[in-house]
């Protein structure tokens, strides 16, 4: 059966066995995912003419949102100097509003969390912690990077906090794989090359989908010229020889690095393709290629908590910092909030508006009168259990070593991955995060005291790193979490937003009450879905109060 699928009229007729461009491509995506398709698509001239999808540049201004008409002088009253709630504040008062900030904690900031050294932490279990960093080294309990489309950069901007580049992916870090059988084959239990694993299952796969070609399995109607240039393309990805076959290639790293004179250098030899299909390799390499992890990505200079704190210096009302709400009454006219102050005494603070940025984990613990609809929402809101720990060690081995600045290397451990300093290069000491870990993993290590996670994070780094990883160890702080008095988990997990009761009664205001965070966007774990939730919200608000309240 036969159809038209657009202008080029590519027809298919696959019950007569043919090889169409469709179906080609197809083929090519499975093999050799995303990229490969899109090689081949700008190799057949699929693409369209980028001209016509060229806008009209618009420079940066000195705020990308702005909210039309001013208030008069209405109060809000914003719990939580999270990014949410610091955002929230900062753009309300640009409107003229009379804004108050309540956070449980002694800083700004919530989940955006640095670590320095002088660092002190009790977590909900009495575990007690002092970070022994030295100068200028910094572990980011919570967000770490910034994807280049977040509106987080644009805060950055405005603000004008500095930013460098983090180096999300590097391939000359490290895949690990710890076998869970003999069948994993010869390249579990070492720690393998980005790069050289990377670039042999391409060439592998450009040899497999070239031998196609070459034995004509693709019909007439992908034409000879079409044949030889996606042949030429593969053997420019893939490196192929003129046989079409893939013998390793200088992208994959060298075993002697050419210098000067007749060291012309020794290329790698490849991994075999059964062992290399055997360990799992692959499967890491999509994580670098999502719209979220792509690099170039960003964190700001000195630590991610630079951000709230500019935020916060740049609130013009009150923030009263180690105020934990302990009662919430709304109601038609306003809202009031019963808060103990740094001292233990009680207080109270009453606003014409509120808005919430309180973790759900913590607001349902808080008495308040919620209709049971909103408290049933705030009950079925479920966290990702999440932990990380910082590793400080003496000297920046994986640098003079093994030549990996910044990056990850990713594992199949309980430590799931380790993070290398995008910081502090060539300096005499390195914070790495020792483990990132989510679920179950995280609810072990959290159960441990924070010297045996240490012992533990140590212990597996050991495997992939070796001896410099026990031996330059110096200091450690770890944080999960679902351990933490004033958050009680990580990001919220949602399984389908549209069809959830519960997030859309959240997404209401309750009287004069409005929820916002992370929690309530489709971003949840990244700051600019708190700082969309935040602008949502304060929109919605100025709405309302220019339209003559209630």
């Amino acid at each position: 059966m036969s159809a038209v699928v657009g202008e080029g009229a590519l027809v298919a007729d696959e019950d007569a066995g043919f090889w169409t461009r469709r179906r080609f491509l197809t083929a090519l995506g499975a093999a050799g995912g995303a990229g490969a398709v899109v090689g081949g698509m700008e190799v057949l001239g699929l693409f369209p003419d980028a001209e016509q999808h060229k806008q009209a540049y618009v420079p940066p201004r000195a705020s990308d949102f702005h909210l039309q008409g001013r208030a008069k002088k209405a109060s809000v009253l914003v719990l939580g100097a999270g990014d949410a709630g610091l955002a929230a504040a900062y753009e309300l008062e640009k409107a003229g509003y009379r804004c108050e900030v309540l956070e449980a904690r002694d800083r700004p900031g919530g989940r955006a969390w640095t670590v320095r050294g002088g660092t002190t932490d009790t977590d909900s279990q009495g575990h007690r912690q002092r970070a022994r960093f030295g100068e200028s080294q910094y572990l980011n309990a919570g967000p770490a990077r910034i994807p280049q489309g977040h509106t987080t950069l644009d805060y950055c901007r405005e603000l004008r906090v500095p930013i460098e580049v983090f180096v999300n992916a590097n391939p000359d870090a490290y895949l690990y794989r710890a076998p869970a059988s003999d069948a994993h084959g010869p390249l579990t239990r070492q720690p393998i090359r980005r790069r050289a694993a990377r670039a042999d299952l391409a060439g592998y796969t450009s040899e497999l989908l070239a031998k196609c070609l070459d034995q004509r399995a693709l019909d007439a109607r992908l034409g000879g010229a079409d044949r030889e240039a996606l042949i030429s393309y593969l053997r420019s990805t893939g490196a192929l020889s003129a046989s079409n076959r893939y013998a390793g290639s200088a992208n994959r790293g060298y075993a002697k690095v050419p210098t000067a004179g007749n060291a012309a250098g020794a290329l790698d030899q490849p991994y075999g393709l059964a062992d290399l299909l055997a360990s799992g390799l692959g499967s890491s390499f999509g994580f670098e290629l999502e719209w979220d992890q792509a690099m170039p990505m960003f964190q700001p200079v000195g630590g991610m908590d630079r951000l709230p704190r500019a935020l916060a210096a740049a609130v013009r009302g009150t923030i009263r910092y180690q105020a934990a709400v302990t009662r919430i009454r709304v109601s038609s006219e306003g809202v009031s909030v019963d808060y103990t102050d740094g001292s233990g005494a009680s207080q109270n603070t009453r606003a014409a508006y509120c808005v919430c940025t309180i973790p759900p984990s913590v607001l349902g613990g808080i008495e308040a009168n919620f209709p049971s609809a909103v408290a049933s929402a705030l009950a079925q809101v479920q966290t990702m259990p999440v932990g990380k720990i910082g590793l400080e060690f003496g000297r920046r081995f994986w640098e003079e070593d093994d030549r990996i600045l910044g990056g990850i290397t990713d594992t199949n451990l309980d430590i799931a991955t380790i993070w290398y300093p995008s910081y502090g290069f060539h300096g005499d000491r390195g914070v790495v995060v020792g483990y990132y870990t989510f679920g179950e993993a995280s609810s072990q290590y959290a159960a441990l005291p924070p010297s045996e996670r240490e012992q533990r994070a140590l212990a597996q780094g050991a495997r992939i790193h070796g001896r410099p990883y026990r031996s330059e160890f110096a200091s450690s702080f770890s944080v999960h979490w679902e351990n933490q008095p004033f958050t009680r988990g990580g990001w919220a997990l949602w399984a389908d937003r549209a069809s959830s009761t519960a997030y859309q009664t959240l997404l209401e205001p309750v009287e004069r009450l409005y929820f916002a965070g992370d929690h309530l966007s489709y971003l949840t774990a990244w700051q600019h879905g708190a700082f969309e939730s935040a602008r949502s919200v304060v929109t919605a608000l100025h709405k309302r109060v220019l339209a003559g309240g209630d």
